[in-house]
């Protein structure tokens, strides 16, 4: 696996981590507003979101004092890239045993 994706993967395979990514799938939101939803406070939640821009799985703008996050569609991208890889191994796969079913015994 590249090391591109092994960090997304590795960013969401923290259970908090992952509430955050699935939040900011709704909209984008500031740490507060994150923070507001889920049972830690807004510096564990600024620590989350560091590790999710650092695997480029979301992004920041400044609006007035505050940051503002929102997922990454490049980051997105490449984590369904990887994934779709298997999927169409799958496919494939199904594809041939349909295709080629095991003869049965006598």
């Amino acid at each position: 696996m590249a090391t591109y994706q092994g960090r997304m993967l590795d960013a969401l395979g923290d259970p908090t981590r992952r509430a955050v990514f699935e939040l900011l799938a709704a909209g984008p939101r500031s740490v507060a507003e994150i923070a507001a939803d889920l049972p830690v406070s807004r510096p564990a939640v600024s620590q989350h979101l560091k590790v999710l821009k650092e695997a480029a799985l979301v992004s920041s703008t400044a609006v007035g004092t505050r940051r503002v996050y929102a997922l990454d569609p490049q980051g997105l991208a490449a984590v369904r890239g990887y994934f779709d890889q298997f999927w169409q191994q799958a496919l494939a796969a199904f594809a041939d045993a349909v295709e080629n079913p095991p003869e049965e015994e006598p």
